[in-house]
């Protein structure tokens, strides 16, 4: 069992920069792939990055490419993502994901564990 609790969530003008922060619980963790979707009002949860285990294969969105980087400290067993540049249209509750499998995936299904998410607000 992996329990995810994210942090690192504010408030920032545009053009600004924050890193979230995923801690997790469980021995296994390294072993995981990492995600990480967000959800506007009214909206549905989103992809915005994801990870495998072996850092292989790397995904983002396209709205965020080029702006956003996932990584992760597996020593600290703790998932990253580092947003430069926030836009307005990024303001969104931010959610950590992860699955057993270690394989990265763009869809909301193949992540089994979720953090309760962090919000980010970005100020026009």
């Amino acid at each position: 069992q992996v329990q995810l609790v994210e942090s690192g969530g504010g408030l920032v003008q545009a053009g600004g920069s924050l890193r979230l922060s995923c801690a997790a619980s469980g021995r296994a963790f390294s072993s995981y792939a990492v995600g990480w979707f967000r959800q506007a009002p009214g909206k549905e949860r989103e992809f915005v990055a994801a990870k495998s285990w072996s850092a292989a294969k790397i995904y983002y969105s396209d709205s965020v490419k080029g702006r956003f980087t996932i990584s992760r400290d597996t020593a600290k067993n703790t998932v990253y993502l580092q947003m430069n540049s926030l836009k307005p249209e990024d303001t969104a509750v931010y959610y950590c994901a992860a699955n057993r499998w270690g394989v990265a995936g763009k869809a909301l299904s193949e992540y089994a564990y979720w953090g309760q998410g962090t919000q980010v607000t970005v100020s026009s």
